[in-house]
């Protein structure tokens, strides 16, 4: 029997230019991701060399080591049923638009309007705040990395934190204006590092560490500097840490006007991601708390830093932390650029549907690049205009991070939950669970509900105007400035 014939790249790329014709869009952004590079994508943007060091302190605070441990594990397991359910979708449908074009296509025409619209800006308002919390937390690393190397005679304030945010957010922006090969490249070199970086860590900081912790810490030991004295509550939300960390996967399907074979590229790569994080960030955390060598000292770090602290008590001199740390940041320089790049995807395709206001201007493709310049720059303002609160408010950081996982994670449920309701109008793509998609539907739904009703809870006791989780507030905002702008929805469901 003779083989299937090989297609040219030029074949290829005219199939998926013909798809995406079909669910009614022009190709417009140039393709030049693989399957291994829509992965790395969306590997780098996840980032647990981000999330995990970003919110070290908080999940030492916030239950330490048995809930960051186990609780990275449970996460894993429901997020990857999340993903599973997205990247079922995201082979049927492989738009930069992502979620609010599934949400749209899998709704009633009475819901269709609302569903696509309220998904659009939950998803682009946690996109946001995703990259605006991986930059913060580039900044507060910077910031530890200065003070480590003047020896303490420096330590950043708020102001410095927020400056040093601004820069990085800005650096970004310029990064992703290169065009799309530049893209590539970075993107390539970002995938291996993503890898690299927390082993090398790892190897290091577990070679030269003087003591180890015992697994009885490591897996069984609970601490609780909440102020709260329920335990449970202190579970729950200690599991903020490895929540936050493993969002972000959606950018597989933000991409997919840009990737080669999307219908299997796309999804390959968000569930890929998703599994090599999860396997990652279990070794990085329990590598990390072995390392410890004084959980107090740790906690209430001179540099601000748990992270910092566990290296440089490890390696026993400045130097060796210094370049262990360097090493770090650069894998979450990397998430940064990787995020700004899915953020601006969004931004463009939610701006050609007509659903942002100045939408002409967001999805303007710049001629020579075949980049979405404006959108860009757009994604990059608000990030830095995010990382302003923390002037006043020193829990600002984890309310960031609380809107970013509930407005990704809500936009991730809507498509899902009209899928299961409208199962027959769901025509798959090349990748489907088969009879299992309902099971596994209705489990990644249930879990967005709980960790959306999880993390407006204030994670510290007493709650005043400082300690207070805005991310409620904020959420709220969101759906009613998105909710009232009829006019804009009204544009969109046109288009």
């Amino acid at each position: 029997m003779a083989s299937p014939k090989k297609l040219t790249a030029e074949e290829i790329d005219a199939q998926d230019a013909e798809v995406l014709n079909r669910l009614g869009y022009k190709q417009e952004l140039k393709r030049e991701l693989t399957s291994l590079g829509n992965m790395g994508m969306a590997l780098s943007v996840v980032c647990i060399s981000s999330g995990l060091t970003s919110l070290f302190e908080y999940g030492l605070n916030t239950g330490g080591p048995v809930v960051m441990v186990w609780g990275w594990i449970v996460v894993s397991f429901f997020t990857l049923m999340v993903a599973l359910s997205l990247a079922e979708i995201t082979s049927a449908y492989p738009t930069s638009g992502g979620l609010y074009f599934f949400a749209a296509m899998l709704s009633n025409k009475k819901w269709k309007p609302f569903s696509c619209w309220m998904t659009g800006w939950f998803n682009l308002i946690g996109q946001f705040a995703v990259t605006a919390g991986i930059d913060f937390g580039i900044a507060m690393m910077v910031g530890a990395l200065v003070a480590v190397g003047t020896d303490g005679q420096w330590s950043p304030s708020p102001g410095a934190i927020v400056g040093i945010h601004i820069a990085v957010c800005f650096s970004h922006a310029v990064a992703n204006s290169l065009g799309p090969k530049v893209m590539k490249h970075i993107n390539s070199f970002s995938t291996v590092w993503q890898v690299v970086a927390p082993t090398v860590i790892l190897i290091t900081i577990l070679a030269k560490a003087p003591t180890h912790q015992s697994g009885t810490f490591v897996f069984t030991y609970f601490n609780n500097n909440t102020g709260w004295t329920s335990t449970g509550w202190v579970v729950l939300t200690g599991i903020l840490t490895s929540q936050f960390t493993m969002t972000g996967y959606d950018s597989s399907a933000h991409l997919a006007e840009e990737t080669k074979s999307a219908s299997i590229s796309a999804p390959t790569g968000m569930v890929m991601a998703v599994v090599v994080s999860a396997v990652m960030g279990f070794f990085f955390i329990v590598g990390l708390l072995f390392c410890i060598q004084d959980l107090d000292n740790t906690v209430n770090s001179a540099t601000g830093f748990p992270v910092m602290q566990i290296i440089f008590d490890s390696v026993g001199n400045r130097a060796g932390a210094i370049v262990l740390m360097v090493v770090l940041i650069i894998a979450c320089w990397l998430c940064g650029f990787c995020s700004i790049t899915s953020n601006s995807r969004m931004v463009y395709a939610f701006s050609r549907d007509g659903a942002i206001p100045g939408s002409t201007m967001w999805h303007a493709i710049e001629p020579r690049t075949k980049t979405p310049i404006n959108a860009v720059w757009l994604s990059a303002l608000i990030a830095a205009l995010l990382g302003l609160p923390y002037l006043g408010n020193s829990t600002a950081f984890s309310a960031v991070t609380s809107v970013a996982t509930i407005g990704l994670y809500l936009s991730y449920g809507v498509p899902i939950l009209c899928k299961l309701l409208n199962q027959k109008q769901f025509r798959p793509g090349p990748l489907h669970l088969g009879k299992f998609s309902p099971i596994v539907g209705s489990i990644a739904l249930i879990w967005i509900l709980f960790i959306t009703i999880l993390f407006v809870l204030p994670p510290v006791n007493p709650v005043d105007a400082v300690s207070m989780n805005y991310a409620c507030l904020a959420v709220g905002c969101v759906t009613l400035g998105a909710g009232g702008n009829k006019k804009k929805k009204k544009q969109a469901r046109r288009n």
